[in-house]
C-alpha cells in the first residue's frame, strides 16, 4: 500500500526547556542530540517558549527579557550562572557550552506587547544572559525583539559585554526616541590581567568602551557599568582610576559599580575557579563572603572612592534617565581606602 504524504508538513518542532530539563535530567547533556556544535566549541540547542517578558517584584524594573540563556562569555563571577540548574545543567563548563535559543522568542514577545493589557512597564534586557554574545549575528533575536518593542513605545534597559550592540544603534536610538533607551555596556576593569582570568570569552575591554562612544554618538544614551568590582583582582585605587580614566576618556554619559557578589550556584563555581587557579587566595575570599555580599564596610569604602573618582573624571553617576545628582564628594575620606580584604 502507497504512503500518502502528510497535507502539511510542519517540520521537526523543537522542545520547550521543560521537555529540554527532562531529557538532561534522564541522561545528562550527551541526551541534547539536536544541539548544534559551532565554531566556538558550544553547543546551541533551540528551543521554544510560551513567554518572552517576565514579571518581577521589587526591582527598579517590573519586566525582564532575555532570547536566549546560558552565555558564551563565560565570566566566572556571572550571577547568571545559578539559572542553568533550572534546566538541570551545572554553572560551572555548562553554562558557557550549552546555549538555549528561544527560536520563538519575537513571535511571542509581539504577541504579548500587542495585548490591550500591556501598559509599556519597564523593561530589563539582559538580565539571566548577554542579549549580544556572539550568536546574535546568527539569529538576530535581540535586534527583532528591539524593532517590536520600538512599535509597542516600550522603554528598556539593556545590559551586554558585547561590542556587536553598534550593530543596532539605529533601533536603539529610534527606541530612545519613542520611549526611552539606555545601554549599561559592562565593563569592571579594564586591567588586562584581570580580564583575561574573569572574563575568558568577551571582547577586550577597550573594544567594549570603543562601542559606548559610537552609541554616544549615534545619539543612544549608553554608560558603563563597572560590575562587579572583584575584590583582589579589580579592587586596587590604581585599577579603578584607569578604568574609570578610560570610561570618560570615551565619552560615557554615566558610570556605575557594586562590588561582586555570590549566591547559589555562582557561590560554588567562583569558589572552584579560585581554589583551582589561585588557592592562597580562597581563605581570604572565604572570610569575606561568608554571606552573599561582601561586609557593609567594604562595599561603602570600595564605592566611596569609585565616588570620588567619578568627580575627579567628570563621570556622571547617573544614566541620564532622572536629574542628575549633585556634583558633590562624599561625606568622608575615601582617598584613604586601603581596600584591605
Amino acid at each position: 500500500m502507497s504512503s500518502h504524504p502528510l497535507l502539511f508538513d510542519l517540520g521537526k518542532q523543537n522542545p520547550t526547556t521543560r521537555q529540554i530539563a527532562d531529557r538532561v535530567r534522564a541522561g545528562g547533556t550527551a541526551a541534547l542530540t539536536e544541539a548544534e556544535r559551532r565554531a566556538d566549541e558550544a553547543r546551541y540547542q533551540e528551543v521554544v517558549c510560551r513567554s518572552a517578558l517576565n514579571r518581577v517584584q521589587g526591582m527598579p524594573f517590573e519586566w525582564t527579557l532575555n532570547p536566549y540563556r546560558g552565555c558564551t562569555h563565560g565570566c566566572h563571577y556571572c550571577f547568571a550562572r545559578r539559572y542553568h540548574v533550572q534546566f538541570e545543567m551545572n554553572s560551572d563548563d555548562e553554562f558557557a557550552s550549552i546555549i538555549l535559543v528561544k527560536r520563538n522568542f519575537v513571535e511571542i514577545l509581539r504577541r504579548e506587547l500587542d495585548k490591550p493589557a500591556w501598559t509599556r512597564g519597564q523593561v530589563a534586557f539582559g538580565t539571566a544572559t548577554d542579549p549580544y554574545q556572539p550568536i546574535e549575528g546568527h539569529y538576530r533575536l535581540t535586534r527583532r525583539s528591539i524593532e517590536a518593542l520600538v512599535a509597542a513605545r516600550t522603554p528598556i534597559g539593556l545590559v551586554t559585554k558585547g561590542p556587536m550592540v553598534v550593530r543596532d544603534r539605529d533601533v536603539l536610538k529610534a527606541l530612545g526616541d519613542a520611549a526611552g533607551c539606555t545601554v549599561y555596556m559592562s565593563v569592571p576593569t579594564v586591567d588586562e590581567d584581570a580580564w583575561r582570568i574573569l572574563e575568558p570569552g568577551t571582547a577586550h575591554p577597550l573594544q567594549r568602551l570603543r562601542a559606548v562612544r559610537e552609541l554616544v554618538d549615534a545619539g543612544v544614551n549608553a554608560g558603563v557599568l563597572m560590575a562587579p568590582i572583584v575584590p583582589g583582582f579589580s579592587s586596587s585605587r590604581s585599577k579603578l582610576e584607569r578604568t574609570i580614566k578610560a570610561i570618560a576618556d570615551h565619552g560615557a554619559r554615566f558610570v556605575g559599580a557594586n562590588v561582586m557578589y555570590l549566591q547559589d550556584g555562582t557561590r560554588t563555581h567562583f569558589m572552584k575557579f579560585i581554589e583551582r587557579d589561585f588557592p592562597a587566595m580562597r581563605p581570604r575570599f572565604e572570610r569575606l563572603y561568608t554571606e552573599k555580599y561582601p561586609p557593609d564596610a567594604y562595599r561603602k569604602e570600595i564605592k566611596a572612592m569609585v565616588g570620588v573618582l567619578q568627580l575627579r573624571y567628570g563621570v556622571s553617576r547617573r544614566d541620564g534617565a532622572k536629574e542628575k545628582e549633585p556634583r558633590t564628594a562624599p561625606s568622608f575620606d575615601a582617598e584613604q581606602v586601603g581596600f584591605a580584604w
